[in-house]
């Protein structure tokens, strides 16, 4: 059978679901490792990143049932969802990579100042850290943090700044996400037209008078 025959579009459609679902696994897991560590709780990029491995995960699974069965109506939904998750995928990448240090603590600044001092002082013992940043346009702010810290390590007089702490994980969350993202994004492309061209053509062992 050559490479363009029906065996070989199952087999390669198949194939690709299956990356798909582990991508899909690995954007999920990356982005709620940056939410459970308190990274990047404040950013929406993270929520949007978790949708769209969640999706991802759901459609590969569509796609992955509708090739084993040659199935019609799968196969169209399978492109137009796929196709779909490319734009948003694509999107939240970019967003992901141009993200730089100063919108992250800009981001940081008006959650932080959003959270309850109770909420504050559960991430700053969580993370063994006290107050956000200790610069110019926080320095009211974080003097007033530095009081009421009960972190362990106000006691050793050995702190980090939270948002220090935060700005360093939440970068490689980022640059991992946007990476793996993007990257991955353009071979929905190629799950398309696999999806397309393998939808089109004819399974030579099916019933010639079966419609699905």
């Amino acid at each position: 059978m050559v490479c363009g025959g029906f065996t070989c579009s199952k087999n390669a459609l198949c194939s690709l679901n299956v990356v798909y679902i582990l991508v899909g696994l690995l954007l999920i897991g990356v982005a709620a490792w940056g939410k459970e560590f308190g990274i990047v709780s404040s950013i929406h990029i993270i929520g949007g990143v978790i949708a769209v491995g969640f999706f991802l995960l759901l459609i590969a699974i569509v796609g992955l049932i509708g090739a084993i069965h040659h199935h019609q109506v799968m196969l169209f939904f399978y492109m137009i969802i796929l196709f779909l998750v490319f734009l948003v995928q694509f999107g939240v990448s970019c967003s992901c990579l141009a993200m730089n240090q100063d919108q992250q603590e800009k981001l940081l600044n008006s959650t932080w100042s959003l959270m309850s001092n109770n909420t504050k002082g559960e991430l700053e013992v969580r993370l063994d850290c006290c107050g956000l940043l200790n610069n110019t346009l926080g320095q009211r702010q974080f003097t007033q943090d530095w009081f009421s810290c009960n972190a362990p390590c106000k006691d050793r007089r050995n702190c980090y700044t939270c948002g220090t702490m935060m700005l360093q994980h939440a970068t490689e969350a980022l640059k991992i996400l946007g990476g793996v993202g993007l990257f991955f994004s353009f071979t929905e492309i190629l799950g398309v037209w696999l999806a397309v061209r393998y939808r089109n053509q004819k399974d030579p062992r099916a019933n010639p008078s079966a419609f699905l």
